[in-house]
């Protein structure tokens, strides 16, 4: 028995089994589930040829195929295959399930309203090459990162990574992200580095920010940090080339969750202290998996709680199985805020979605990439607009949702 071709095709077929059928978080073998079922998910076209493909060739070519357990392996692997292709399928219909969330909250004709130099670039076909071959390896040569800069006093959980050209254009829009982990674990340069990366080789100047965690934090410490952030934002970035005035806050999980305390809580004092008089406006927010629940006995920890009219844009994105926050939950939030708020809210669930779907250059969220950058472009177009029209920056009628104290020295990298 070939031990290292049966441990290889046994990982892919555990992980094409929780992909297709996933178990409960909350039951026996929900965590196992998760973690395998995630990487199959989003990596179909690497575990096929990492995983099945390579292993299987490798095993004949050496003439590891004699006994009867390793033409079972054989058989495990072909059953493997078409498990992973429907994975892969599924996958390749999300650009068009987007495309529709995206004309629901922004109107059908939205793309012709991006005004004619945001538009030019957008990308409307997927970067086959990198999702094929080079899904894990996030980095870009024409981006460069300076990491660890210093927004303030609480150590390494006030230090931030910023990611821009090596060109260093002038006047580039910012986006600020968030990681994930409940607010209890994780830290920057780790989650949604496939867009932070694509938006800073765009001319954006990009941000991952460590913040203050529970036990020793608690609301509103995580916000507060946020806020630190943005100021720092607005008082440093333009040394690379940055232009805050359009400033999007994101995030993954807990940290989409303090993204978009940030947006319906602007400029407010009681979460700026020390610094209340500093800009913490935003032009916009983007949740990517996100819990919209309260976090401690108060409950307006929720976003849920602070919303207004006023409330900017907001692009919310959610896989349908995610096994942590159940999407029924993400429906409500997105009703209640297209309710109340004046300006958009796009809702873009993605079909067998799961939790942490950023972590790659997948071809679900390479969709979802291109979707932020078409839904800053569209926001950023109505804001050179508003003004002059006396007007939020609102969509037409919207439906249903579719279903589908610093230091600026750092380290250069």
């Amino acid at each position: 028995m070939p031990v290292g071709y049966l441990v290889t095709v046994a990982l892919a077929a555990i992980g094409t089994l929780f992909a297709l059928a996933p178990v409960p978080w909350s039951r026996p073998l929900g965590h196992v589930s998760y973690f395998f079922g995630l990487a199959a998910n989003e990596l179909p076209f690497a575990a096929f040829w990492w995983l099945v493909l390579l292993p299987t060739a490798l095993a004949f070519g050496e003439g590891d195929i004699r006994s009867p357990g390793a033409w079972a392996v054989v058989a495990l692997a072909a059953l493997t295959t078409p498990g992973l292709a429907v994975i892969a399928h599924r996958a390749l219909g999300e650009r068009d399930r987007i495309e529709r969330a995206m004309a629901d909250g922004l109107g059908a004709g939205w793309r012709a309203a991006i005004d004619a130099d945001l538009a030019e670039g957008l990308r409307r076909r997927l970067p086959l090459a990198r999702i094929l071959f080079l899904p894990i390896f996030r980095r870009r040569w024409d981006v460069r990162r300076v990491a660890n800069l210093a927004y303030g006093d609480a150590g390494r959980r006030n230090l931030l990574d910023l990611y821009h050209h090596r060109s260093r254009p002038q006047g580039a829009p910012v986006l600020i992200h968030l990681h994930g982990g409940h607010y209890r674990q994780g830290r920057k340069n780790t989650q949604s580095l496939p867009l932070l990366h694509h938006l800073a080789g765009r001319g954006w100047v990009t941000v991952s920010a460590n913040y203050r965690l529970q036990p020793k934090a608690q609301h509103p410490d995580h916000l507060i940090d946020l806020k630190k952030i943005i100021a720092w934002v607005r008082e440093h970035a333009h040394e690379y080339g940055a232009d805050p005035a359009t400033l999007f806050v994101t995030g993954s999980s807990a940290g989409g969750h303090n993204a978009a305390l940030a947006a319906l809580t602007q400029n407010d004092p009681a979460f700026q202290p020390g610094f209340e008089d500093a800009d913490t406006s935003v032009t916009g927010a983007i949740c990517l998996g996100t819990y919209y629940g309260p976090i401690s006995d108060d409950p307006t920890s929720s976003p849920l709680a602070r919303i207004t009219p006023g409330a900017p844009p907001f692009l919310l994105v959610h896989g349908d199985l995610d096994p942590l926050v159940p999407v029924a939950d993400v429906r409500q939030a997105a009703e209640r805020l297209r309710r109340t708020s004046s300006n958009a809210v796009v809702h873009a669930e993605l079909r067998h979605g799961n939790h942490a779907f950023d972590l790659y250059h997948s071809v679900r969220f390479e969709a979802v990439v291109d979707a932020i950058e078409a839904f800053t472009a569209w926001v950023r177009s109505r804001e050179r607009t508003a003004p002059e029209a006396g007007q939020a920056c609102a969509p037409v009628e919207q439906k249903t949702t579719w279903s589908a104290g610093a230091s600026a020295k750092g380290q250069d990298d």
